[in-house]
């Protein structure tokens, strides 16, 4: 049997659906706007798109989207599945996205649509080998072999030298940090130089290694040109590092999978810009089938937000989104890759994140969750450690600090 792509949809449309559902297929793969005599009924059976499902949920007066409609027009929901032949395109993840997720958005037909999930042949898996670490490869990078990792990020965002970002790095190395991130504004600006900032902020991870028994992985953002980032991963490996970041949007799927490619160390993957991707109901991603891709270029972390976060994500979607992260993609090929919590974390939702994901295969950045504890830094990770040991556990956090001061502190400021 051929093997398919399988993407479903939730599409609003002006017309009658399933007039919607066939102008969709056909644009997306071997049809257009007119009748064409080359699209002969074994072309299109070989190369066409299909409608595999189209259930009608309702009906509504208003579009959720600006377009050209006839006056009067009702818009009815659906929700659509589609599939495409392999020979289409191949296992490529470029030409992926221009067939589940090219012109379709903008057909006159359409006045909503939202991809809902996404189904890939192991195709697929052969032509992308995924993260190359993974959970179990960044615990023994970190050499934190259980529990979260406990992680934080570099604030203020921008604005710091080489020296006095490799000062605040100092604090959390010696407070026990697992993990330590660079902002996503922080690359390679000229009042903070990548490669002084590297080498001053490794001098303090190698520093303290020998007192941890392990090197703090810090992510350093290498996000820039693909030559660029070549060069700024080599030199965070020469210098000791353990992990590098990478903005997904800003770099595409191209550059994630050339640095896939080049890299020997976890890939710290940021989903900056997710909002004009999600916010919408109407339009865009899910995050489950979003974040699929992305595995399969090479991501080994995957940020999700935080439950109680300071943006507009609900914690059910947030939830979703780790377990997305942590869920095979076959049987047989996982890649599973771990699950970044951020966005105005603390100790407070340590429970309700570990009761929601189940797991502790996850990294739980908090940064004025640390950097705000009033008996400094080292007590913000002490408490925040021991809140999740509590969560763990499963004893309530106001039980777990009678007798731990740097939780009973925390609780006062988160």
């Amino acid at each position: 049997m051929t093997e398919r792509i399988h993407a479903s949809y939730w599409l609003e449309t002006p017309i009658e659906p399933q007039r919607a559902a066939d102008i969709i297929a056909g644009e997306q793969s071997s049809g257009t706007f007119l009748a064409l005599a080359n699209e002969t009924p074994e072309l299109k059976e070989r190369s066409g798109a299909r409608v595999e499902r189209l259930e009608i949920l309702d009906t509504v007066d208003v579009p959720s989207l600006p377009g050209r409609y006839k006056t009067g027009a009702r818009f009815t929901r659906c929700l659509l599945d589609v599939s495409w032949p392999i020979a289409n395109l191949g296992p490529s993840l470029p030409n992926l996205m221009a067939t589940i997720a090219g012109n379709l958005f903008e057909l006159q037909c359409v006045s909503g649509l939202r991809i809902l999930d996404l189904r890939l042949p192991p195709s697929f898996a052969a032509a992308y080998p995924g993260p190359a670490f993974g959970i179990a490869g960044t615990r023994r990078m970190a050499g934190v072999p259980t529990g979260p990792l406990i992680g934080t990020i570099v604030k203020p965002s921008v604005g710091m030298n080489p020296a006095e970002t490799a000062a605040e790095v100092r604090k959390l190395v010696a407070g026990g940090i697992d993990f330590v991130k660079d902002d996503e504004l922080q690359a390679d600006g000229p009042h903070c130089p990548f490669d002084e900032r590297v080498r001053a902020v490794m001098r303090e991870v190698r520093a303290g290694a020998d007192r941890l028994g392990r090197k703090v992985m810090v992510a350093f953002n290498l996000t820039g040109e693909l030559d660029d980032m070549k060069r700024r991963h080599d030199l965070v490996l020469a210098e000791g590092g353990t992990c590098v970041m990478v903005s997904l949007n800003s770099v595409g799927l191209v550059g994630l999978r050339e640095l896939r490619r080049h890299s020997v160390l976890p890939i710290h993957a940021h989903r900056n810009g997710w909002g004009y991707l999600n916010r919408s109901p109407a339009l865009g991603w899910e995050y489950a089938p979003w974040q699929k891709i992305w595995r399969l270029a090479g991501a080994d972390h995957m940020h999700v937000n935080g439950i109680a976060n300071k943006f507009s994500e609900p914690d059910e979607t947030v939830i979703a989104a780790a377990r997305a992260v942590l869920s095979p993609l076959w049987p047989d090929a996982p890649m599973t890759a771990m699950p970044v919590f951020s966005s105005g974390q603390t100790g407070l939702v340590a429970a309700d994140t570990y009761q929601a994901v189940g797991s502790t295969d996850l990294i739980f950045a908090a940064g004025g969750g640390i950097f705000g504890h009033p008996d400094g830094v080292a007590a913000g990770v002490k408490a925040l450690r021991e809140a999740w040991d509590a969560a763990v556990a499963g004893v309530p956090i106001e039980e777990a600090a009678r007798h731990r001061p740097a939780l009973k502190a925390a609780l006062g400021f988160w």
